[in-house]
């Protein structure tokens, strides 16, 4: 008979656990006559039933079924709880019968006494580690250890006690709220935990409570969700709350366990504060030559809201400077910046007075009724005397002048004052990077321009200048102004072609036929526009082969009068035609047009024009222009070959050596020690060192073979005989297999001794300047002459 040591209350679970069992069990044994038999701590009685209804069934297949046991979690005593007790009907209680446990925590957590098939729990349980344990039984022989019956399979479940206080998993909580928010606005909701088993008892039903954050929040004790439980919290006197909720299970009896966290609840900004300005009157002063669009001032209204429920628009909405102030919103300093549109003048007036506006930008509707979200002040702004500079009466000048006016003529006139009440004088000047030509004066005192060279409209129509105005007293003061000067037009152009025309008369044409139309043009420019008359000259009136006819659009036709042209007999012919212009006076210019007699076809297409020229009053032959032209192309002739012989009788016949140190010229930037300085250059170059072993190369040429001289004299240095030297050498030169077959200059880089002249060199000098005199250069002749007497000059010179 199973026995447990349970409480009162777990007897009844199992009872109606074994109710339960029946209406699952009975079916069975009915329908497959299987005795069986479950065995767990409950009535006696019902257990006795169920053996009779066995011994009825008499089915010995299988003794036992069982479904599940249960067992106390975190119970603890000084012997192991018994959960249960298994028995088969197989045992008839001769101990031959051994139960065998095996599955989840058996032999570790589950003991099973393997004689009577209690079953005890040896170890602390809980349920939230681990909520139930799948065994499984069997009952073998005790001697054979062979099964008398199939594995059967049961759970132990751990029953549940409330050991697990509810936790904020997601704590601690932050949330927002709109200030002015009104009652019962929802704020958020949290959310606690229980490990415990909801379905038993009330272990993980739990109660939401506020502990601390009344009276301003209040919180729904099943849902947990958190209202606000006062209306119209205002954000600038509090901004921030700490809420703390506590959650606790058991239905929130007495004894149940409890856990808190913290809600903190930021109130966030509406526009419920206009702006104010910080004082009611503000004082500006600013010199009178600011420059436009400074900033004056800064003004500024506080507004208690924060980020764009504080920002405002400022505005100037009265006083008398509304047109020469501005303000404009900072948005990073949410002030208004009072900025200058238009010049001040102190002599004009001396101070302005102007009404200030702020207003929100955003306005929340739902706070309308608290007043208007704006503020205004008054702004004082003082203008400071400045040394201004002139002041022209006029932005710009437009000037006319015609271009024939005459030199130091007036054109215009320019006016400037000094704006400041100690009214300096001014003083006129054209700033000449504008007048490059210098073309235009201006009077220093009165401002008037005058013509300082002549104007021609055909070159230049337009005169731009800027004159500038200057404060005699203070220099620094200065203004400028821009003159513009148009040139007017006169009729100092006669008109002319428009360009070259050349006229094509076919041999065949008709009299009357249009040879050529014609256009003139006039660099100048009348009022009316353009009218030309047309005529011929004088003495061609008459023309026998053209006449001219005026066409309305102020061109000129060419007709021929007669047929009949042969271009054997003449095929150029020039007509000139005077141009007259309408102006006054009228100007007047004759240009030529040049007519060519061609032979064409039949439809008139000129095919072919000889060039041969005839002028109506006067003319050549083709034989005479041939005749002229070989005259000229003969003279070229002869004067190239005359320069090209010049020039081939001027070519040296010596081929210099630029390595011949005697014939370079060796500059020295520096001054030498005079004539006792020997160690600035090598004299011995000058003195011809090759003479001295009686050996000097050719000049002319570079001989392939080199010439052994003979040997000859060998004079010393400073005792050379020129005469003597110059026989040898020519006596050398004539020998030479090398040299060619015409004389040729020797050039020798020094100089000889014995000259009646004397040596004009002040190498080898040892006197002083002091110490010479060219008197006697005047003896030598002619050439001389000269030379002496600018050495006698600059000696004179000198002593002067």
């Amino acid at each position: 008979m199973p026995t447990g040591n349970f409480t009162e209350k777990e007897h009844q679970w199992i009872e109606v656990l074994e109710k339960r069992l029946r209406r699952c069990l009975l079916p069975v044994l009915q329908t497959r006559g299987r005795a069986s038999q479950v065995l767990m701590s409950g009535s006696p009685l019902e257990l006795n039933r169920l053996t009779e209804e066995q011994r009825i069934l008499n089915r010995s297949k299988r003794g036992w079924v069982w479904n599940q046991m249960f067992v106390l979690e975190e119970f603890s005593g000084p012997e192991p709880i018994l959960v249960g007790r298994l028995h088969t009907d197989l045992d008839p209680g001769s101990k031959k019968i051994k139960y065998i446990l095996s599955g989840d925590g058996a032999g570790t957590i589950f003991q099973i006494n393997d004689v009577t098939g209690d079953i005890h729990a040896i170890k602390r349980l809980d349920r939230e580690e681990k909520a139930e344990y799948t065994l499984t039984a069997q009952a073998v022989d005790w001697e054979t250890n062979k099964p008398l019956e199939p594995p059967s399979e049961f759970i132990i479940k751990v029953q549940d006690i409330n050991d697990n206080a509810p936790e904020f998993l997601n704590g601690p909580y932050h949330a927002t709220v709109p200030e002015m928010s009104i009652l019962g606005t929802s704020v958020t909701n949290v959310t606690a935990t229980d490990a415990d088993d909801p379905v038993y008892g009330n272990s993980a039903k739990l109660v939401y409570s506020i502990l601390e954050g009344q009276p301003y929040f209040s919180i729904e004790p099943e849902t947990a969700i958190i209202k606000t439980a006062l209306p119209n919290m205002d954000r600038e006197a509090k901004e921030e709350y700490l809420v703390v909720i506590q959650a606790k299970d058991m239905g929130g009896h007495s004894g149940g366990l409890s856990g808190t966290t913290t809600l903190t609840v930021t109130l966030t900004d509406v526009n419920d504060n206009p702006p104010k300005f910080a004082q009611s009157l503000y004082h500006f002063s600013v010199p009178e030559d600011v420059v436009l669009g400074t900033a004056i001032g800064r003004v500024k209204a506080n507004d208690q809201d924060i980020g764009e429920n504080a920002q405002s628009s400022y505005d100037i909405i009265d006083g008398d400077g509304t047109a020469l102030f501005e303000i404009t919103s900072d948005a990073q300093a949410q002030d208004g910046i009072i900025r200058l549109r238009k010049p001040l003048d102190f002599e004009t007036k001396k101070s302005y007075t102007l009404k200030v506006e702020a207003a929100n930008v955003h306005i929340d509707p739902r706070f309308s009724g608290r007043g208007p979200f704006k503020d205004t002040a008054t702004v004082k702004i003082v203008v400071e005397d400045a040394d201004e500079p002139p002041v022209f009466s006029s932005p710009t000048y437009l000037l006319e002048v015609h271009e024939n006016a005459a030199l130091n003529s007036v054109i215009g006139q320019v006016t400037a004052r000094d704006p400041d009440i100690t009214s300096s004088p001014i003083r006129f000047s054209i700033d000449r990077h504008t007048d490059l030509e210098r073309q235009f004066n201006i009077n220093a005192d009165d401002g008037k321009i005058t013509l300082a060279t002549p104007l021609d409209r055909e070159l230049s129509v337009w005169h731009n200048i800027t004159i500038i105005a200057t404060e005699i007293r203070n220099h620094s003061q200065i203004s400028r102004v821009p003159v513009a000067i148009k040139v007017l037009d006169v009729n100092d152009n006669a008109p002319e072609f428009a360009s070259e025309y050349e006229a094509f008369l076919c041999e065949n044409g008709k009299p009357g036929q249009v040879i050529q139309t014609v256009s003139a043009m006039d660099k100048d420019d009348p009022k009316n526009g353009h009218y030309f008359l047309y005529s011929l000259l004088p003495e061609m009136v008459n023309n026998p082969n053209f006449t001219i006819k005026k066409n309305e659009d102020n061109s000129l036709s060419i007709l021929a009068k007669h047929n009949g042209f042969n271009r054997q007999k003449q095929e150029v012919y020039l007509l000139p035609i005077v141009i007259s212009d309408s102006g006054n006076p009228p100007l007047s210019s004759t240009s030529t047009l040049t007519i060519r007699v061609c032979g064409c076809s039949s439809d008139g297409v000129v095919q072919s024009c000889n060039v041969e020229a005839y002028v109506l009053p006067i003319g050549l032959s083709m034989g005479a222009l041939i005749a002229i032209l070989a005259c000229i192309i003969l003279l070229l002739v002869i004067v190239v070959l005359f320069v090209t012989l010049r020039r081939h009788k001027n070519e040296p016949l010596i081929i210099k050596d630029d390595e011949d140190v005697r014939e370079n010229i060796i500059r020295y930037d520096d001054e030498g020690g005079g004539e006792e300085d020997t160690e600035a250059f090598d004299i011995a170059t000058l003195q011809n060192p090759d003479g001295i072993n009686g050996f000097l190369p050719r000049k002319d040429i570079k001989p392939d073979l080199q010439f052994m001289p003979r040997q000859g004299l060998a004079p010393v240095p400073n005792g050379v005989d020129v005469d003597e030297f110059i026989n040898v050498r020519l006596h050398e030169a004539d020998n030479d297999p090398t040299a060619p077959p015409y004389d040729s200059i020797q050039i020798y880089g020094y100089e000889g001794r014995g000259s009646v002249a004397g040596s004009l060199s002040s190498l080898e000098s040892t006197t002083s300047d002091s110490d010479q005199n060219f008197d006697y250069l005047s003896d030598w002749g002619p050439r001389f002459k000269r030379l002496g007497e600018l050495y006698s000059v600059g000696e004179s010179d000198k002593e002067t």
